[in-house]
């Protein structure tokens, strides 16, 4: 299935109505704050506990190839036909939010979202405020440098600045080994490899699927041949949602047995 923008007639709806029954303001600062949204699939009925009845809210940063991006207006990529994958299991249209990767655990442990894919590593720390599915796929974290850099280990890399994205796992692990103070933090790994490129920084810690796909389309970028780390990626439920979790971990378990998982992942992921 295709996704479809989610455009913004409905919140002005809501904000119509907030209107006419004397509200303030704040409906209309939620408005022009809303993230980028996106639907696929048909309503169906579904006794799985969600945060709207019939819907399977996914929280995202939509800056990650190829697992989560944007394709036009539409929001593709693994995680995104994983979770349509699920939804199909479980009977519920699928909703996909875009934010900023530092608020997607916000986002789910809050209820605000069902559900988060977005290329998540599972990490000691996650867990004390979230819980996580059964892994779906490994990924790998590279290190990106300009082609005449004189950096070609990761040892190299001390007294470096180093880009990241943030609370992402290449920034915890970047600040833990090289010290908080060489590691610049942003929003969206591809505003770090735009600084790498223009000098700004002297490297980049990501994962090496985006790694590839930004060194690609960026003129004067390599990857160091040693890889930084190697993690599992899982999606994460709010704690005390074991319904929820119970029932995605079972949607993912018969997806991995009929080979959906692996089709999705070889789809954009070419053999190395």
């Amino acid at each position: 299935m295709k996704f479809r923008k989610v455009m913004t007639l409905a919140m002005a709806a809501v904000l119509g109505a907030s209107l006419l029954a004397g509200c303030g303001n704040s409906a209309k600062d939620t408005q022009d704050n809303a993230p980028a949204e996106s639907t696929t699939g048909a309503a169906a009925t579904s006794t799985v506990p969600t945060v709207t009845e019939g819907k399977l809210i996914m929280a995202t940063n939509a800056y990650f190839p190829p697992y989560e991006y944007y394709e036009g207006n539409e929001i593709v990529g693994i995680d995104v036909e994983i979770a349509e994958a699920i939804g199909e299991k479980l009977g519920l249209e699928v909703e996909v939010q875009d934010m900023e990767f530092d608020s997607i655990i916000t986002a789910v442990s809050t209820g605000k979202a069902d559900i988060g894919l977005a290329g998540m590593t599972v990490t000691p720390e996650r867990q004390k405020n979230i819980n996580f599915t059964d892994t779906y796929a490994t990924g790998i974290q590279s290190v990106i440098v300009r082609e005449d850099s004189d950096i070609q280990t990761i040892d190299d890399l001390q007294g470096k600045k180093i880009g990241v994205q943030l609370s992402t796992t290449g920034d915890i692990k970047a600040s833990e080994q090289f010290g908080e103070e060489n590691v610049e933090k942003f929003n969206k790994g591809n505003d770090a490899v735009m600084a790498l490129s223009q000098g700004k920084i002297d490297a980049v810690i990501i994962d090496n699927q985006p790694a590839l796909s930004y060194v690609a389309s960026t003129d004067g970028l390599k990857i160091l041949d040693t890889q930084y780390a190697e993690e599992e990626y899982a999606a994460c439920i709010a704690k005390g949602n074991d319904a929820l979790l119970d029932a995605v971990n079972g949607a993912l378990a018969e997806l991995k047995e009929d080979g959906t998982i692996q089709s999705i992942l070889d789809k954009y992921i070419s053999a190395e």
